[in-house]
């Protein structure tokens, strides 16, 4: 059945219909859009037609292109892909202007009004189409969000929604939809001027099509003679203005390492000055010099295909639905209270446990905080919240787990009280219940001793904060069953975060790749370099944060920990004590990162960063000369990337898509990379083994290149190339 479907009224309205039936929401295909042209031609031709309702069969309108397209145009492009993905999207802008012209002739007479009536949510081109037609109709649904949000993966609206929209609103007003992604409401979109009208749900067709039959004006601003773009075209002084502070505010966000944002100032700079068919051609241009990029489809591989892909259950066993019913949450601190909070928002009855009342109370109230803030935001009601608090019970008995399907112990790190909280939670739970430990450090195969059925024993490493973090990991013990593994999966899935599978080892996966980051920041602050090269390096190298800020934030005296507790496991092997003398002076003099308002930053009363803390030059004398930038960018990497292979070598990754997708919504890897093997297959294996050995004999072992990447470079190999999808390390 097609995707889009035509049904003519004996009002004279032609009501065209998307629904693609086998997807929760609709997509743009290739298919479909030859479906849309044709009946839009249909329509246009057919003298009993009036005009023209393009809505959904759905209660949101569409999700965007399905991007598994530019991909598949690419590979069947042969060795001219830029001729294809440009023809291709010309191809859209063709059948988007036929829509927008609806046979107007030259003279801008004829021609019949096209409206969209948008029940919901509408993004990237679920927006764009709509842009191209009349006037814009959105359902009163304040869950819909409407916008173009494919700047979060690497690319740009490349389908005329740069170009008409600057035209709509100018420069100044679109540039929060456009280079952030932003997305609103109906109620905002209508404010900002992208949609027309909101109207109630029951009435959204039915408002289409009275104004469809009101024979209204249909010819657009800038197809009118005189047109002059909002807020002034570039050669306008207050347009001049716009631009170089648009310039101004993308560089300084994107450090230029993010070449969408670039190319779609652009497109909207380039295209400003010429006419509007002109206007589509440059940003069709600048979207397939985006797309020909590698950092796009790094980044359209990553955080959309491999990300939904894995939030799909690529790496599931193949095992019956496991949706969690009731959870068990002990420790109501932090973590636990934000796993309360996301467990019911997700719909899932809560017990959550502490030592007193007092402290499992404060946990709940996480949630209620969180409640309040979204009401006042109008992004929750009262309503809504009361459901949500219904769903936790806080309280000090175990005897209230009794029918939990899935316990998650977030109490103190450590063994003999993890062990403690396993015996007393399983005194009351069933054989088939699961048990799954929050830990970021701890051995799941040890912990799994005080369990009763190893088996049913895994690990589920949240992020702080929880509610904000997308990213969980999941870590299978020695003896974790399938059965386990598909019950945390089931669950990461129903409280709508990312999971990965990783096998149980020292420090996992993110943790192993992130604290070697920080230390080789803090190495390079004790061997005399500038604390500000090294923060501005990472910044410019595309890491959220430079290594000094990150420990400050996730606090040094929490590193101290780490480092002792690392130094008894791996004794001699120990390799991070110049890094140790630091970071224990550092915690010796008080100044124990944010939380204490004194760390590797100074702070002022309210805990806002002013700057590098001046007293670490003083231990620290920052030599007279500094290496070059590059070189501490490759330092911040290579350390993090090198991780990564190991524990592809170590069989502690499984699937190097969870490898490239965690480190992005784990720590923040360099998103512009698509995660790290995409950016050894970006420089190449070669050059990989070559680069990191120069470093390991500069700055030491810890820069040698593994094995894996010493073979796979000899070989001329990639890592997806080698490393299919589900594929295990040969």
């Amino acid at each position: 059945m097609n995707d889009f479907t035509m049904n003519k009224g004996a009002d004279g309205v032609a009501v065209i219909t998307w629904d693609v039936r086998d997807k929760s929401m609709n997509v743009m295909t290739r298919a479909s859009m030859l479906v849309l042209d044709g009946l839009i031609d249909d329509a246009l031709a057919d003298d009993a037609v009036k005009g023209v309702v393009i809505t959904s069969g759905k209660d949101t309108f569409a999700g965007g292109m399905d991007l598994n397209v530019l991909a598949s145009i690419r590979e069947e492009a042969g060795d001219d892909p830029a001729r294809a993905l440009f023809e291709f999207t010309m191809g859209g802008h063709h059948m988007l202007r036929k829509i927008e012209r609806a046979g107007m002739d030259d003279k801008n007479k004829g021609g019949k009004p096209i409206a969209a009536a948008l029940p919901g949510t509408a993004l990237g081109i679920g927006l764009e189409l709509p842009l191209a037609c009349h006037r814009i109709f959105a359902a009163d649904n304040p869950k819909a969000k409407i916008g173009l949000p494919e700047i979060m993966v690497g690319i740009f609206p490349g389908a005329g929604g740069t170009t008409r929209l600057v035209r709509k609103m100018g420069a100044m007003a679109a540039s929060p939809l456009l280079l952030e992604g932003r997305l609103n409401d109906p109620k905002k979109a209508k404010m900002a001027g992208v949609v027309d009208e909101v109207v109630a749900p029951d009435e959204l067709l039915d408002a289409a099509k009275a104004w469809v039959l009101s024979e209204p004006a249909i010819v657009k601003p800038w197809d009118e003679k005189g047109y002059k773009m909002p807020g002034g075209a570039p050669y306008h002084p207050a347009g001049f203005m716009t631009f170089v502070g648009a310039s101004a505010m993308v560089n300084g966000k994107t450090k230029g390492v993010y070449p969408a944002a670039k190319a779609l100032l652009s497109a909207v700079y380039e295209g400003a000055l010429v006419p509007f068919d002109t206007a589509l051609k440059i940003e069709a241009r600048w979207f397939t010099h985006v797309l020909m990029n590698p950092s796009s489809s790094a980044m359209i591989r990553s955080l959309f295909i491999n990300k939904e892909a894995l939030e799909k259950g690529a790496v599931r066993p193949d095992l019956e639905d496991q949706t969690v019913r009731k959870v068990g949450v002990i420790g109501a601190g932090m973590m636990g209270a934000g796993i309360a909070l996301v467990s019911a928002l997700a719909g899932i009855e809560v017990v959550l446990i502490d030592n007193t009342q007092e402290a499992a109370d404060k946990g709940k109230a996480y949630t209620t905080a969180y409640m309040d803030k979204g009401i006042s935001r109008k992004k929750a009601t009262p309503e809504k919240k009361e459901q949500v608090l219904a769903l936790i019970n806080a309280t000090t008995g175990y005897a209230a787990l009794a029918g939990c399907d899935l316990i998650v112990e977030a109490v103190f790190e450590d063994p003999g009280v993890k062990a403690e909280v396993t015996a007393k939670v399983q005194a009351v739970t069933g054989p088939d219940c699961i048990f799954a430990t929050n830990t970021s450090t701890l051995p799941i195969s040890q912990l799994a001793k005080a369990a009763g059925d190893p088996e049913k024993f895994i690990g589920i490493h949240f992020f702080s904060p929880v509610d904000k973090m997308m990213l969980v990991e999941v870590i299978k013990g020695q003896k974790t069953g399938d059965l386990a593994v598909a019950k945390a999966l089931d669950y990461v899935r129903q409280i709508r975060k990312t999971p990965i599978v990783v096998n149980d080892a020292r420090f996992f996966y993110a943790n192993r790749c992130i604290i070697p980051y920080i230390n080789e920041g803090i190495r390079m602050v004790k061997e005399g370099v500038a604390p500000a090269l090294v923060e501005n390096a990472a910044k410019l190298v595309g890491m959220p944060l430079g290594p000094l800020q990150l420990v400050d934030e996730t606090s040094i005296d929490l590193g101290v920990k780490i480092a002792k507790a690392t130094k008894v496991a791996m004794g001699d092997a120990y390799p991070d004590g110049a890094v140790d003398e630091v970071l224990f002076w550092m915690a010796e003099e008080g100044r124990l990162g944010r939380k204490a308002k004194a760390g590797f930053y100074a702070y002022d009363e309210k805990g806002k960063r002013s700057g590098l803390w001046e007293g670490l030059a003083g231990k620290y004398t920052v030599a007279e000369t500094q290496p070059d930038v590059t070189e501490v960018q490759h330092r911040l990497l290579f350390v993090q990337v090198l991780e990564a292979v190991r524990a592809v070598e170590e069989d502690v990754l499984m699937d190097i898509r969870e490898g490239d997708v965690g480190a992005i919504l784990g720590w923040g890897f360099a998103p512009w990379s698509g995660g790290p093997f995409s950016w050894l297959d970006m420089v190449g294996t070669p050059w990989a083994a070559e680069a990191t050995n120069l470093l390991a004999e500069q700055h030491g072992e810890r820069f040698r290149a593994p094995a894996l990447l010493e073979e796979m470079a000899a070989k001329g190999q990639s890592f997806y190339g080698r490393f299919r999808p589900g594929a295990k390390a040969a």
